[in-house]
């Protein structure tokens, strides 16, 4: 069992809503000796209930539409405790109920979001927010290398 999961996640052909997925393939490259499993994804999906159920934390990472582009938001997360599990649309709080109603899990939970500028087409992200992605990374990085 992993003791943490880091789940990336964003559209990377639209700007900065691929600061997730680019956040989690960092990652990939510098905890490469860290116990940690690292999920670069373009959107959370039911399949992610298992790996979520296999976690003692997971971190979520994925961009935000509000704010002042370049803003890092830590948010806790909690299972929801009624209503439908799985969705249209997959969230992380959907994920953890779904670990939860599954498989008997429920592992701690955070979002990080960092905020856009930009979710044009394109494959590179704003200064602002590329400037929050080396912080954050740096941030996760140091915390993950701590869960050893």
């Amino acid at each position: 069992m992993p003791r943490l999961l880091i789940v990336g996640y964003g559209n990377r052909l639209r700007s900065d809503d691929g600061v997730g997925f680019r956040a989690a393939e960092l990652l990939r490259e510098r905890c490469v000796n860290c116990a940690v499993e690292i999920l670069a994804v373009p959107q959370l999906t039911p399949e992610l209930v298992e790996p979520v159920s296999r976690a003692r934390h997971v971190v979520f990472i994925d961009a935000a539409a509000e704010g002042p582009p370049g803003e890092i938001r830590r948010r806790t997360l909690a299972a929801p405790s009624s209503g439908a599990v799985f969705t249209h649309q997959m969230t992380p709080e959907a994920l953890l109920a779904g670990a939860a109603a599954l498989y008997g899990a429920s592992p701690s939970a955070v979002l990080y979001s960092i905020s856009g500028e930009s979710f044009a087409y394109g494959e590179h992200l704003t200064p602002a927010v590329e400037r929050a992605l080396t912080e954050l990374v740096a941030t996760i990085q140091h915390a993950a290398v701590g869960a050893d």
